[in-house]
């Protein structure tokens, strides 16, 4: 009797509770062989890096060419030889390389150029824009080095992990001779150099310096040894202010790269040399 008048009482709450079980399991979000449904999450578009890793396997090692600003030509640890004829070059590369025009056009508002250099001393090279610069088959040499001979008297800064890295002497490369082509940088020889050596090189391009910025050599980074300390190059005894890409080598130069652990003040170059 009590069936009969509550039967339905008891059939609806049942075959409601099956339809939303079935909707549940075969809708997939259900554990079991269809898994519980996860929406996918576009991945979220990373920004453009400049920063690049060279070991002598990665680094570049094409011959120049025409209007190319860079030159990743090798060269032997003994003064290199000049370019041999089987060089192929255009015919007028020569006629229109060499060189380019050294101006520093200084915005009087802030007393600098478009990429942020102070002006550069009286009798000093100006700096020389990359993109407008075309390497000649011209050779020249001059020398380079790199060392990291301050870190030696920092030691008790230097971190941990690198303190293996540290050459007894200093040196990471003694100064040596070689061959670059006319229209060539600072930055183009060291990176030839480096590749050639086999030694680690990691640099970042730095678009509003026009320059690139070296961040690590041999595995030893700026900060490694304090948070005043970083790579720094000078020419002929005198620290630019402006980045090594910027900076065309002449025949005869002499290029040394300093790790300094007091911004500069270690080395000779306190605020490039202003102190």
């Amino acid at each position: 009797m009590w069936w009969k008048k509550h039967k339905w009482k008891v059939i609806i709450p049942v075959l409601m509770a099956a339809v939303l079980a079935g909707v549940f399991y075969y809708g997939g979000n259900a554990p079991g062989s269809r898994g519980w449904s996860v929406a996918d999450t576009p991945a979220s578009s990373a920004g453009m890096t400049a920063r690049v890793t060279e070991t002598p396997d990665t680094a570049a090692d094409e011959p120049v060419q025409d209007g190319e600003k860079e030159s990743t030509e090798t060269s032997s640890p003994e003064e290199s030889a000049p370019p041999t004829d089987g060089q192929e070059q255009t015919p007028d590369l020569e006629e229109k390389a060499g060189p380019a025009e050294s101006t520093q056009e200084i915005n009087p508002e802030t007393g600098k150029d478009n990429y942020l250099t102070d002006p550069v001393p009286e009798g000093k090279p100006l700096p020389v824009e990359p993109q407008e610069v075309k390497v000649a088959v011209t050779a020249h040499t001059c020398t380079i080095s790199i060392s990291c001979a301050t870190i030696l008297d920092n030691m008790d800064l230097c971190n941990p992990e690198k303190v293996e890295l540290v050459p007894e002497e200093g040196w990471i490369l003694e100064p040596i001779v070689v061959t670059f082509n006319e229209g060539e940088s600072v930055f183009d020889v060291l990176r030839r150099t480096c590749k050639e050596h086999k030694i680690h090189l990691e640099y970042m391009n730095t678009p509003v310096y026009n320059s690139a910025y070296i961040e690590g050599i041999h595995n030893l980074y700026e900060f490694d040894v304090g948070e005043l300390s970083g790579w720094m190059y000078k020419v002929n005894d005198w620290f630019p202010n402006y980045g090594c890409s910027r900076y065309q080598v002449q025949a005869g130069d002499v290029i040394e790269w300093v790790y300094t652990c007091d911004l500069g003040f270690d080395v000779g170059g306190g605020y490039a040399m202003g102190e």
